[in-house]
């Protein structure tokens, strides 16, 4: 396999025979809806029998190596053509040792209206399906059962665990702190929703529980870390798993009401997973940038697993984009896209794709019919691959995807490519 960015002049034909290909493999792998129409700065997942890399200027052996978690005398074997190593040269193609990435658990949240072929195609990859969400409500109970039951039953059908999302979270208001608080902070509340979690889980025929507190007080830490004991306590009684999804911090004390409620060496002693929500720097209502850069992501990971057993976590993916209409004002909205939409829109206005080095992410501007400028940030190959590459070097459980509600064809070929995913109920 070579993830490779389109030149000037490149065709889908001319790249199958440069690479002894077939058209079909490339189009399959990268899931072009028009493979006549390549974008300078695209990168395309070439399915060559060895995963390859291309030597990057600045680039040494040893850096080569130490990025993919090989040897050097791994990497020198597997090209004996290199009768000098200290004389590599930008451009070069390197032929990359097959590494055994091992087995990994690769979770997915989705909302029940899920289209069918998405579900399908996402099941395929996954270990577990989080169905979001059933909120909760000011007594405790959780609102009416979702219309999940197709999903339910496609997931397990898939050797996939459908798991419930309960969320403090109110249609059309957002995540309710207060609500949260006074219930975190009444014992008789906590069991009412245990119970009721229970009792949805055997009702709608879930295999476990996703816990999606967010914005949860700072005087609320302690209660919550006392509901997070008790849910684990009754849910393995039941023969239920739990998970958490918690926000992206990089301290103990950090503050922000995103932040301040979490206690990672909590999460990591009562959940079985821990999905850690590694995305929304850049988010809808604010400035552009990208959604998961690298970067912080990286950082987020440093404190993470000093806190938590690095098996148990997952680290967050997201399978989106956003679209903002520049300049940024305050109060504006950027537009969700998926990320072979983001191809859709830079072909329809013709721009070319720029990568983000620091944060490892693609971008691009163009200009509407209105003569409004956009700008917009989106995953593709190369950034999924750097991502996915943090599951070894942290030696991490595996990765969460928010959302698998949309096709990512580029995703589930490198996900299949590097590891092995965890199945069965």
């Amino acid at each position: 396999m070579l993830i490779y960015t389109v030149k000037p002049g490149d065709t889908l034909f001319k790249l199958a025979r440069q690479y002894n290909l077939s058209a079909g493999a490339i189009t399959n792998a990268n899931g072009l809806e028009n493979p006549d129409r390549l974008l300078v700065g695209q990168s395309l997942i070439l399915p060559t029998a060895y995963q390859t890399h291309i030597v990057a200027a600045g680039e040494s052996l040893y850096k080569i190596a130490q990025s993919y978690g090989v040897s050097l005398a791994e990497l020198l074997v597997a090209n004996p053509q290199l009768t000098n190593p200290n004389q590599i040269v930008p451009g070069m193609t390197l032929r990359l040792p097959q590494v055994n990435r091992g087995e990994i658990t690769v979770g997915g949240y989705a909302y029940p209206n899920i289209r069918p072929q998405n579900l399908e195609e996402a099941l395929r990859h996954l270990s577990f399906l989080n169905v979001f969400a059933n909120s909760v409500l000011p007594d405790g109970t959780l609102d009416a059962p979702l219309d999940d039951q197709k999903v339910i039953a496609t997931a397990k059908r898939a050797n996939v665990q459908p798991r419930l999302v309960i969320a403090n979270l109110k249609e059309g208001e957002g995540f309710q702190t207060e609500e949260i608080r006074k219930i975190l902070e009444d014992p008789a509340k906590q069991e009412t929703l245990l119970r009721s979690t229970v009792d949805r889980l055997k009702a709608q025929g879930y295999t476990g529980a996703d816990v999606d507190f967010e914005y949860v007080p700072a005087d609320a830490k302690e209660s919550y870390n006392c509901f997070l004991a008790k849910a684990r306590a009754w849910l393995h009684e039941e023969g239920y798993n739990l998970s958490a999804a918690v926000a992206p911090k990089t301290q103990d004390d950090q503050s922000g009401l995103l932040y301040a409620g979490v206690d990672f060496a909590s999460h990591g002693r009562y959940d079985d997973y821990v999905i850690l929500m590694t995305y929304e720097w850049g988010y809808q209502g604010g400035p552009a940038m990208a959604v998961a850069p690298l970067n912080e992501v990286r950082r987020v990971l440093d404190y993470a697993v000093t806190r938590i057993e690095p098996k148990k976590i997952l680290m967050g993916i997201p399978n989106y984009g956003y679209d903002w209409v520049l300049p940024y004002a305050a109060g504006g909205k950027a537009k969700v896209v998926s990320n072979p939409e983001a191809i859709n829109i830079a072909a329809a206005h013709g721009a070319d794709i720029r990568f983000d080095e620091t944060a490892k992410t693609p971008w691009y501007r163009y200009t509407d019919e209105s003569g409004k400028q956009h700008e917009v940030w989106f995953e593709d190959a190369r950034s999924i691959h750097a991502k996915l590459e943090l599951v070894r070097k942290y030696n991490l459980g595996g990765v969460a995807y928010w959302t698998v509600n949309y096709p990512f064809p580029q995703n589930w070929y490198l996900v299949d490519h590097l590891f092995k995913v965890k199945k069965g109920m």
